[in-house]
């Protein structure tokens, strides 16, 4: 069989030149270099020669991680720190119970001047008796609205069965109290007569109680004369032991009495000015007239405008010292605009 190529018989292949080497439109046999359409070469030992184009200039900057997070995310990328600093601060907030951090937290409030005399037969924890220079009425002391409440009841107490040990250390005074309620009185609105006296003791047995201050302790009894009686009171009898000339329901100790009078009507309803839940004023009752029963007799201003106002301050009738004023313009309180938050306790950082 011939080995020559087809029709033609001059050594062309498939459109070829003739017998000069080339192949596939290759340019001769002159031993130069192949023809080479791919960008990577037929042959790696030859060098590409083709010219290859310049490199566009960059005309745009190279972006920085925080450029392609905000191009990429957009307004996300402002929005994800804002809500992972707010989420931290509700943690902290939730952490530290809403109060200032360690080391920036101020004082507690403080308090008056300690009386030992504990055994008069005054009224205390009203304000003084009007005489025509004084308020008659006080919108922030205002009753509020709410649950069914006795208008009069026997004026006669029992007392709640129950005792104690004693809680504080009591290095100066160790008191005794019982728990009463006024007969004639429905206590099922709020629990009964048990939940009362629980009210009463878990109050005085809190560490930020009275009890924090190691001169103090209490502990309750149920038969005997104790030092003193915590009685929740109807709104009749309460006005009779505690006076009712500012006509405002309010709660006192009358220490004739031996009694602390806490008045029904505040305890099922609160008072307008304390802007905390009903249990917070219940036990801010229970705190500011056992205050009075151990010897804070004297009532206090707010003493940091914005701070927590002290315990002894009558934050049934306010909690701005101009709102007080107005009932005693010549008392302890001065009417300088300063406007506290509620707090039921003596050491509410305790």
């Amino acid at each position: 069989m011939s080995r020559d190529g087809p029709p033609g018989g001059d050594g062309r292949a498939f459109g070829g030149d003739g017998g000069d080497g080339r192949a596939f439109g290759g340019d001769g046999g002159d031993g130069g270099d192949s023809y080479q359409p791919l960008r990577a070469s037929w042959d790696p030992t030859q060098p590409d020669r083709r010219a290859r184009p310049p490199r566009p200039e960059r005309r745009a900057k190279r972006q920085s991680r925080v450029g392609r997070f905000v191009a990429t995310y957009g307004w996300r990328a402002y929005a994800i720190p804002i809500l992972l600093a707010a989420t931290a601060w509700v943690i902290v907030d939730a952490v530290t119970g809403g109060e200032p951090m360690a080391g920036d937290a101020p004082a507690d409030p403080g308090f008056g001047t300690l009386s030992r005399d504990t055994d008069g037969t005054g009224v205390i924890g009203v304000p003084p008796r009007g005489d025509g220079n004084f308020a008659q009425t006080l919108p922030a002391g205002t009753l509020p609205e709410g649950g069914a409440i006795t208008a009069a009841g026997a004026g006669t107490w029992h007392i709640v069965p129950g005792t104690s040990d004693q809680v504080g250390k009591g290095a100066e005074r160790a008191f005794t109290y019982t728990v009463e309620v006024e007969d004639g009185m429905d206590t099922v609105g709020f629990g009964g007569d048990e939940a009362y006296a629980r009210m009463v003791d878990q109050t005085l047995s809190n560490p930020k109680s009275w009890t924090r201050d190691e001169r103090f302790g209490f502990r309750r009894i149920d038969a005997g004369e104790p030092d003193f009686r915590i009685s929740l009171s109807s709104q009749a009898s309460t006005r009779d032991a505690c006076g009712f000339d500012i006509q405002i329901d309010t709660s006192c100790y009358n220490q004739g009495l031996g009694r602390v009078v806490l008045d029904e009507a505040r305890w099922v309803r609160g008072a307008t000015s304390f802007q905390g839940d009903i249990g917070s004023y219940r036990q801010y009752q229970i705190n500011h007239e056992v205050g009075h029963a151990i010897g804070y007799q004297e009532h206090q201003p707010c003493e940091s405008d914005g701070g927590l106002a002290p315990v002894m301050m009558q934050q049934t009738f306010g909690t701005a010292n101009n709102d007080i004023a107005t009932l005693d313009p010549d008392g302890i309180v001065p009417a300088d605009g300063k406007v506290c938050r509620f707090n039921p306790w003596p050491f509410p950082r305790g």
